[in-house]
């Protein structure tokens, strides 16, 4: 058996064990990184990066269906759906080599492509080697959960994990679980030519503002996608281009293809964490706010923390790791500034508090600032009116922003600057925006938080008209 010795030892080749891996072999610390699967983890093979280039494929269809809106003759498209998989494993190709062994080795990381099991507090098996570290980082994701649907074991079904190399379209698919995942599916295959069902347990995009959720809702709808909510599936029946679903209370919804996305789970399986003596949750790994685990030489970040399961979040982890274990300053966690979007079209972001979580943790203090896209002249050119952005202020400070809408997961950027530095709305209400653009909704919100403090004050007119009557 090969023994090594590190300072830093990552297991997890995602999004948070590169970051970590990379910003601390620069610095100077020995760093070993294991991965068992593919480089780049989730987000790079089966998550962020193919759906997004899968949603590109439909938004393209979409374009040419409804040309008309701008002058130019509406076409019916010749969708090849295998060679929009080609192009979303093009994607991933062009992408690859910025997550790749081979440039991890470069800069100076030991990479080994095994799977690692903890045999101690401070030392972990991967293959035929021991790996001994002064700090152990776990990065190793999340994973589809399925469910144990009665029938599912003998229904084949789709998850993020092959929907992307499924070369065959779907006639009808079937997708159980109506969060981003399912909803970002869902309509990316509709507009490819699909029809599609969305069967959800509870009530769909229900982790956002219901209001602005309903926003893309109505538009889903209105291209096809049928959404059944207050739907729990009860049974999956049925073969290969024949697939029923049941649910509690005896609907029954037909298919060809299954999609599974109800959520994710933790990947810690392979960790053996007990002999390291971690602790877990029902989310994921145990950790403090410092992403400490029960083990003090060992952090957990990214999904398999079990907290917000995001790329940016993971990076976020990972730099807290390296000002912790790297540099050894203090260092701990927060999610007040985390934002997060749904790539739907229209797209669904959020930052903060949502209306009413702000509502409780601040009661009448709270003012909510709307803007509808309707009153964006840029929105307004490009035909897409159909949104708004509202924004939860208490004592002139954003504690909350969410936004449906076009471009939403671009807007949402300067909120999570503005609260991740405790920003007044004063100061977006100073920035000047170049017109016309999407992103002038953001000051247009900043200016309706102050309107009716200008131009319903009393006391202010009679000081503008003491001042007129007095200048030369």
């Amino acid at each position: 058996m090969k023994q090594v010795k590190t300072d830093i030892l990552v297991i997890g080749a995602g999004s948070a064990g590169l970051s970590v891996a990379a910003g601390a072999v620069q610095m100077g610390a020995k760093v070993v990184m294991l991965e068992g699967h593919k480089m780049g983890g989730d987000c790079l093979n089966f998550g962020c990066v193919p759906s997004k280039a899968l949603i590109a494929s439909g938004k393209t269809a979409h374009a040419m269906t409804h040309a008309s809106d701008y002058g130019i003759a509406n076409v019916t498209p010749k969708v090849d759906y295998a060679a929009a998989k080609d192009h979303v494993h093009d994607v991933i190709a062009q992408i690859a080599p910025v997550d790749s062994q081979e440039r991890f080795e470069g800069l100076g990381v030991e990479v080994i492509r095994e799977y690692g099991r903890f045999i101690d507090k401070d030392t972990v098996e991967a293959g035929d080697t021991r790996i001994t570290a002064r700090r152990i980082v776990i990065a190793t994701g999340s994973s589809p959960f399925v469910p144990q649907i009665p029938g599912l074991e003998n229904v084949p079904y789709e998850t993020n994990e092959t929907i992307f190399d499924l070369r065959e379209q779907p006639e009808h698919l079937l997708v159980v679980g109506g969060g981003p995942i399912g909803m970002e599916m869902a309509q990316a295959h509709v507009r490819l030519g699909s029809k599609v069902t969305v069967v959800e347990g509870a009530k769909a995009l229900g982790k956002d503002d219901p209001e602005m959720a309903e926003v893309v809702l109505e538009n889903l709808r209105a291209e096809g996608v049928e959404i059944a909510e207050d739907a729990l599936a009860q049974e999956i029946r049925g073969q290969a281009g024949a697939i029923e679903i049941e649910t509690k209370d005896g609907r029954i919804f037909k298919g060809s293809h299954l999609l599974m996305a109800v959520g994710r789970k933790s990947n810690t399986d392979k960790l053996n964490l007990e002999a390291a003596g971690i602790e877990t949750t029902r989310t994921g790994i145990k950790v403090d706010a410092s992403l400490k685990t029960t083990n003090r030489k060992v952090y957990a970040i990214g999904d398999v923390a079990g907290g917000l399961q995001f790329t940016h979040v993971a990076g976020y982890h990972a730099g807290i790791i390296i000002r912790s274990a790297v540099l050894g300053l203090p260092a701990k966690a927060t999610t007040r500034h985390i934002p997060w979007a749904t790539y739907t079209d229209p797209e669904l972001s959020q930052v903060g508090l949502t209306e009413a979580q702000a509502k409780k943790e601040h009661g009448d203090k709270v003012e909510v600032v709307r803007f509808h896209y309707s009153h964006n002249d840029r929105a307004i050119a490009e035909r897409k009116t159909t949104g708004l952005i509202k924004v939860m202020v208490v004592k002139g400070r954003p504690v909350g922003v969410s936004i449906a809408g076009y471009q939403a997961g671009e807007l949402i950027n300067l909120w999570a600057m503005v609260i991740a530095n405790k920003m007044k709305m004063s100061q977006v209400a100073a920035m000047v925006a170049p017109y016309p653009t999407v992103g002038e909704i953001n000051k247009r919100a900043a200016g309706a938080y102050f309107s009716p403090r200008l131009f319903e004050n009393d006391r202010l007119k009679g000081f503008v008209r003491f001042v007129q009557k007095w200048l030369p």
